[in-house]
Protein backbone atom coordinates (compact mmCIF):
# COMPACT_ATOMS: atom_id res chain seq x y z
CA UNK A 1 0.00 0.00 0.00
CA UNK A 2 2.92 2.30 0.75
CA UNK A 3 4.32 1.90 -2.78
CA UNK A 4 0.91 2.59 -4.29
CA UNK A 5 0.44 5.81 -2.30
CA UNK A 6 3.99 6.88 -3.10
CA UNK A 7 3.38 6.23 -6.79
CA UNK A 8 0.14 8.19 -6.83
CA UNK A 9 1.77 11.13 -5.06
CA UNK A 10 4.72 11.11 -7.46
CA UNK A 11 2.38 10.83 -10.45
CA UNK A 12 0.32 13.82 -9.32
CA UNK A 13 3.43 15.89 -8.62
CA UNK A 14 4.91 15.00 -12.01
CA UNK A 15 1.66 15.69 -13.88
CA UNK A 16 1.18 19.07 -12.16
CA UNK A 17 4.91 19.83 -12.52
CA UNK A 18 5.40 20.61 -8.85
CA UNK A 19 8.78 20.64 -7.12
CA UNK A 20 11.81 18.53 -8.01
CA UNK A 21 9.58 15.66 -9.16
CA UNK A 22 8.77 17.62 -12.32
CA UNK A 23 12.34 17.15 -13.56
CA UNK A 24 12.46 13.40 -12.90
CA UNK A 25 12.20 10.84 -15.67
CA UNK A 26 8.79 9.15 -16.06
CA UNK A 27 10.47 5.79 -15.48
CA UNK A 28 11.49 6.86 -11.99
CA UNK A 29 8.08 8.38 -11.25
CA UNK A 30 6.25 5.19 -12.27
CA UNK A 31 8.67 2.78 -10.57
CA UNK A 32 6.71 2.65 -7.24
CA UNK A 33 3.82 1.04 -9.15
CA UNK A 34 6.15 -1.72 -10.36
CA UNK A 35 7.40 -2.21 -6.80
CA UNK A 36 3.80 -2.46 -5.57
CA UNK A 37 3.05 -5.16 -8.14
CA UNK A 38 6.21 -7.04 -7.12
CA UNK A 39 5.25 -6.80 -3.43
CA UNK A 40 1.72 -8.09 -4.05
CA UNK A 41 3.03 -10.94 -6.19
CA UNK A 42 5.50 -11.94 -3.47
CA UNK A 43 2.91 -11.63 -0.69
CA UNK A 44 0.44 -13.85 -2.53
CA UNK A 45 3.06 -16.41 -3.63
CA UNK A 46 4.67 -16.75 -0.20
CA UNK A 47 1.39 -17.07 1.70
CA UNK A 48 1.97 -13.86 3.65
CA UNK A 49 -1.48 -12.50 2.78
CA UNK A 50 -3.23 -15.73 3.76
CA UNK A 51 -1.37 -15.96 7.09
CA UNK A 52 -2.38 -12.42 8.00
CA UNK A 53 -6.01 -13.19 7.16
CA UNK A 54 -5.95 -16.38 9.25
CA UNK A 55 -4.42 -14.47 12.17
CA UNK A 56 -7.18 -11.83 11.96
CA UNK A 57 -9.88 -14.51 11.91
CA UNK A 58 -8.31 -16.31 14.90
CA UNK A 59 -8.16 -13.05 16.88
CA UNK A 60 -11.80 -12.29 16.08
CA UNK A 61 -12.77 -15.81 17.18
CA UNK A 62 -10.83 -15.49 20.46
CA UNK A 63 -12.37 -12.07 21.13
CA UNK A 64 -15.87 -13.42 20.46
CA UNK A 65 -15.31 -16.38 22.83
CA UNK A 66 -13.92 -14.04 25.49
CA UNK A 67 -16.93 -11.76 25.18
CA UNK A 68 -19.31 -14.71 25.52
CA UNK A 69 -17.48 -15.98 28.63
CA UNK A 70 -17.71 -12.56 30.24
CA UNK A 71 -21.42 -12.38 29.41
CA UNK A 72 -21.97 -15.76 31.12
CA UNK A 73 -19.96 -14.67 34.16
CA UNK A 74 -17.15 -17.14 33.63
CA UNK A 75 -13.57 -16.17 34.32
CA UNK A 76 -11.34 -16.43 31.31
CA UNK A 77 -7.88 -17.96 31.35
CA UNK A 78 -6.41 -14.48 30.84
CA UNK A 79 -8.07 -13.09 33.98
CA UNK A 80 -7.21 -16.12 36.17
CA UNK A 81 -3.49 -15.52 35.66
CA UNK A 82 -3.68 -11.99 37.10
Amino acid sequence: MFFLLLGIAALVLKYLEIGPVATLNWFIVLSPFAMAVAWWAWADASGYTKRREVDKMAKRKDDRIEKQREAMGMLSAKKRKK
